[in-house]
């Protein structure tokens, strides 16, 4: 028997004992023919392995391209390189920009890398009471989308409030078509900060998984109720890691990205993912497990996620078990050789023309309607962390001047938010507690999951400068001090994707990162946490276009709660 392709002299992956023994791999097409410990096939091509580590294609199964700010094309060159194979994708930014279209212009991309779907269940995320998208997914949406076979799950469902309600809602008959559907359909979760009887109504309503940020008891807490957990880097702490390893529960986990910035894709994906819960504790062996079988079986890819006769030939060359950098990359039994985009991405024209809204005045970051003239206000303040997404619902006293209020005095930074989509017009405003330190602003359309006009600072000529820029660009990063822009990322697409290569991106939302950080700001990654202040599933206090959310009860916040006047004035 002569075969395609035969690797000789590896230590190869024996998935369901998780270990590796020396190995000779068999490829015939796309499929493994054949793994034993000596073989005696001839082959076309002979691959001498050098006794490195061989291990499956990774595959992520909760991501979102859009998080890289690159299409599906650029993705796949460049994330294939890592030894991730195949993707399970979510669009939902892409969904809330354009709906359908949007998703179905990504579908249209040829890519070597595998990309399974998602159906946004959360377009807009909280709903169209609470924030403005530019595009609505439905139930007829849902149908369209289910008729084909790259799409494999429901996204991740963040509405817990309407799925629990004893009314009938449209998660609920979204979930019901999907649970109805002639294939199975899995469906993906959000509920980073549901327990007790409200995350049982949210398992029993038929969500089963989650991937949001995790602790040791919330681990336990959804193991023990049938949830599959999906460990982000967030979620990859030294105590979560050892709530997994000592309770064995490498079945119920899987490694995943959610989001990977471009100028973090260029030192790494998944793999990275792989590296950090290995720093955490968990033995190698098992990581592996977690990235390539728990995934393809909690997805029903049945094809993949092992090396084995019969299975997709996509396997990956390592070094060492620390690092998890490949040496080579096989998709469907043929070395991946990494090409660079020499052109830009070609998107419809009417993608390249989706920020509507009017540019700002400077006295548009006047806070001048105040209801007393002088004196003080108790306002809401969000309060950024320096790790995550999480905003604390804080409360100050301010100082209130000629009826204004005198945030900057107060040392807060200023949020506004601008209806892009042309429907409204709206503009909200927010405070912000541990934002930027010294004087600028930073703008951006990148502000999830809506991806409405934000724009943060402390200095409304650097603020005005900032989202003039943005509108003029149609889109994308900006930040600016001093009167100057200082570093701009361009995101033509919709607001939120880049059509030319990754690693010019990657240099130029360095740029802005380095700026952001250099004004004070501090977050483990300062990019994501200004950018999802406006996102209304994530704890604690959020601002869209239609104002402040506790994002807990889904309840309106006023900006100010009560207003004291100096003693003898009005």
């Amino acid at each position: 028997m002569k075969v395609d392709l035969l690797v000789q002299n590896g230590w190869v992956y024996r998935t369901y004992r998780q270990c590796f023994e020396k190995a000779d791999i068999a490829v015939v097409g796309e499929k493994f023919y054949d793994v034993s410990p000596a073989s005696c096939y001839e082959a076309d091509l002979v691959v001498d392995a050098k006794e490195k580590y061989i291990i499956p294609g990774l595959i992520d199964i909760h991501m979102h391209m859009e998080s890289s700010m690159i299409g599906p094309a650029e993705f796949s060159r460049a994330v294939l390189p890592w030894g991730v194979t195949t993707v399970v994708a979510d669009p939902h930014e892409i969904a809330n920009v354009f709906g359908i279209a949007g998703i179905n212009r990504f579908m249209e991309e040829k890519t070597d890398l595998d990309i399974y779907y998602a159906i946004p269940s959360s377009v807009p995320a909280a709903g169209p009471d609470y924030e403005t998208s530019g595009g609505v997914m439905g139930e007829e949406e849902v149908l369209k989308l289910l008729e084909d076979g790259r799409v494999i799950c429901l996204g991740e469902v963040m509405n817990h409030r309407d799925l629990i309600s004893p009314e009938d809602t449209k998660i609920k008959r979204m979930i019901d078509l999907c649970q109805t559907a002639s294939r199975d359909i899995k469906i993906e979760g959000h509920c980073p900060s549901l327990t007790g009887r409200d995350l049982a109504a949210f398992i029993r309503a038929g969500v089963d998984a989650d991937h949001t940020q995790q602790t040791p008891e919330s681990v336990l807490e959804k193991t023990d109720l049938g949830m599959f957990l999906e460990l982000q880097e967030k979620s990859l702490t030294h105590d979560v890691v050892a709530a997994v390893v000592s309770h064995e529960l490498y079945e119920n986990v899987a490694l995943v990205t959610d989001d990977v910035m471009p100028d973090h894709l260029v030192t790494g994906h998944l793999n990275r993912i792989l590296r950090l819960a290995v720093e955490q504790g968990m033995p190698a062996e098992k990581a592996v497990y977690c990235a390539t079988l728990t995934p393809a079986r909690r997805m029903g890819l049945h094809d993949r996620g092992m090396i084995a006769p019969g299975k997709q030939a996509d396997f990956v060359i390592l070094e060492d078990l620390v690092h998890f950098n490949p040496l080579a990359v096989y998709k469907s039994g043929v070395l991946y050789e990494a090409t660079s985009n020499e052109e830009k991405t070609k998107y419809p024209d009417e993608f390249y023309q989706s920020v509507k809204c009017r540019l700002a005045l400077e006295s548009d970051f006047k806070l001048n309607r105040c209801k007393v003239k002088d004196g003080e206000a108790v306002v809401s303040v969000m309060q950024v962390q320096e790790s995550g997404t999480r905003i604390r619902h804080v409360k100050r006293r301010i100082a209130v001047k000629d009826h204004c209020l005198c945030w900057q005095e107060a040392g807060l930074c200023l949020a506004v938010v601008y209806e892009r989509y042309g429907k409204n017009g709206n503009v909200s405003y927010g405070l912000v507690e541990n934002g930027l330190k010294q004087p600028g602003a930073a703008a951006t359309t990148w502000s999830h999951d809506s991806h409405n006009l934000l724009v943060l600072g402390n200095s409304p000529k650097d603020m005005l400068l900032a989202q003039n820029r943005v509108v003029h660009m149609q889109g994308g990063y900006v930040t600016a001090r001093e009167g100057a822009v200082t570093a701009f990322v361009s995101l033509p697409v919709g607001g939120i994707l880049s059509d030319e290569g990754l690693y010019k991106l990657s240099e130029s939302l360095g740029e802005v990162r380095r700026e952001i950080e250099d004004m004070g700001y501090k977050n483990s990654n300062v990019i994501m946490s200004i950018s999802t202040l406006t996102l209304l599933v994530s704890p604690e206090l959020k601002l869209s276009d239609k104002g402040l959310f506790d994002t807990k009860d889904r309840q309106g916040i006023p900006l100010v709660d009560k207003y004291e006047c100096e003693k003898g004035k009005g």
